[in-house]
Parts: C-alpha cells; sequence; structure tokens
C-alpha cells in the first residue's frame, strides 16, 4: 500500500469512532512510524510503506481508536513551543497552562530567582520557567516517583538539569516555602463528581492523581492556600484554577490573613484559569 492509500483508511476508520478524533491524526502517527513531518509525509503519497511499517502504524491506530490520547502514542506534546516527553504517568500539558507561563514572566522577578513548582508532572512548568527565566533555580515536586522520572527526562533534554531539582513529596511538605521568590501550581483541581462529564479519553488514560482533588475539586487548591502564609511578604503564588472556581476562590483569599488575590487570568475560551495571589 502506499503513503496515500493507508492514510485514506486511516481516515476512514477514525471518522467512525465514537469519540471523533481528527482525521488529521492519520498523518501524525504515521510520520511517527516513518520518521517523517506531516509535511514531508503528505507529499509522498505515492510512495510504498512496507509491511514492517503498516504493522508498526496499525498497531498505534488500535491503540488510537481505543481511545488513547496520541500525545501518548507519539510520547510528547508541545507546551510553549517546545516538545515535552509525556506517558500515562504524567497529565498531557495544556494549552491553558501556558497562560500560567505569561503570568509568572509579567511578575518581574528578581534575576535569579528560586522557583518552586508545585505537583510538577511531566515538568512543562518547571522547565519553561527555567528556559525563559535563565537564572532561575526550580525545585519541583511530585508526590509520584515515576512522574518525576518523566520530570527529569524533560529537564535533561532541555539541558537545564543542572536548575531543575526534582523532590518527592506531597505538594509543599517539609519544603522552606520562605525559601523561595515564587511558587507556582497546576494542581488536580477537578471535582471527582465531574468524572461522568469528561472525555472517555481523559478518564481512562490519563492519572486521576493528577486530575481529581480528593473529596471535591477544590481541596488541593485549599491545601496551597493554608500553607501560603509560611511564603515570605511579597512573595508571589501563581496557581491554575478550574473554569468554576474564581469566586469561590476570591471569598476564601478574603477570609486568610496576609494574602491577597492581585489577579485572574482568563484563558482563550473566556474562563478564569489563572490565579495571581501574593503574600501580603
Amino acid at each position: 500500500m502506499t503513503v496515500g492509500e493507508v492514510l485514506r483508511d486511516a481516515r476512514g476508520r477514525l471518522a467512525r469512532a465514537s469519540f471523533k478524533p481528527s482525521p488529521r491524526e492519520a498523518a501524525l502517527l504515521l510520520g511517527n512510524v516513518l520518521g517523517r513531518g506531516e509535511a514531508a509525509l503528505l507529499a509522498r503519497g505515492d510512495e510504498t510503506v512496507d509491511a514492517a511499517a503498516r504493522r508498526r502504524f496499525e498497531a498505534l491506530l488500535e491503540r488510537r481508536l481505543r481511545g488513547e490520547p496520541v500525545a501518548y502514542l507519539l510520547g510528547e506534546r508541545e507546551f510553549y513551543g517546545r516538545p515535552f516527553r509525556v506517558d500515562d504517568r504524567v497529565l498531557i500539558p495544556r494549552p491553558e497552562t501556558e497562560h500560567l507561563i505569561e503570568a509568572v514572566l509579567a511578575l518581574g522577578l528578581p534575576l535569579a530567582p528560586r522557583v518552586l513548582d508545585v505537583g510538577t508532572g511531566s515538568g512543562a512548568i518547571a522547565v519553561t520557567v527555567a528556559l525563559e527565566v535563565p537564572g532561575a533555580r526550580v525545585v519541583a515536586s511530585d508526590l509520584s516517583l515515576g512522574t518525576l522520572e518523566v520530570l527529569a527526562a524533560n529537564a535533561r533534554g532541555h539541558g537545564v538539569a543542572e536548575r531543575v531539582l526534582p523532590v518527592l513529596g506531597d505538594l509543599t511538605a517539609a519544603l522552606d516555602l520562605g525559601g523561595f521568590d515564587l511558587v507556582v501550581a497546576n494542581p488536580p483541581y477537578v471535582d471527582p463528581d465531574e468524572a461522568v462529564r469528561l472525555s472517555p479519553e481523559v478518564v481512562a488514560f490519563e492519572p486521576h492523581l493528577a486530575l481529581f482533588a480528593p473529596g471535591s475539586g477544590r481541596s488541593t487548591i485549599a491545601r496551597l492556600l493554608a500553607a501560603a502564609p509560611a511564603l515570605r511578604r511579597g512573595t508571589p503564588l501563581v496557581i491554575e484554577i478550574g473554569y468554576d472556581q474564581s469566586e469561590w476562590l476570591e471569598g476564601v483569599v478574603g477570609e486568610l490573613q496576609g494574602l491577597e488575590l492581585e489577579g485572574i487570568v482568563k484563558d482563550l475560551a473566556g474562563h478564569p484559569r489563572t490565579a495571581i495571589l501574593r503574600r501580603r
């Protein structure tokens, strides 16, 4: 079969899938197997795909048709213009989290800030901050050893391993928050009851520990806010939040001593997404 024939067959099968994947995914998966970018692949539609490559492609396609996210099949996802390694130990980085990076870069940080990334996951935030703020030294904490292995691989791949320190722990436990110039977090903030409304691709394949906050969608954020008084005065805390949590957050912060909400940034869909707080 030629490249064009393989793609036509795969696109048809993807179009019949109940979860409505994009037909473009056929070219992404075949390009991954053949080691070519999408444009180069499409330009060679008459080229023959050998049997071994077809078997590898078929295996990937079958996994996709069962709902496994493309990012896991390809082994990477782009974040802030850079590729990040991902697998099923980590949440797939989302475009809306890039707003958190933009908020951090607008803060006016010291030349060599000490940064804490709480619940680092793939390390997309920690590594990006290290790259965008060349003097930054980042402590990246997570509850999962497997997750920290992915973070470490991404830090090495982007050449910042000497400035990104993995730490195994639950949120800020055993860390001296007074030693940081900035704390960032994309914590689990989905209510477990919301699972039925999420895509099966997300619920069936992405790690629940990184998605769902125990008990309610607000519980992990509430724990982070409760730890904030340990920050030095003037230290910013930047957190990604759920689309429906901004009013609750404003109310909670109003009741806390020593913490103020400087602003909330909306994502491209118009939903409140990034909260910028500061220790008074």
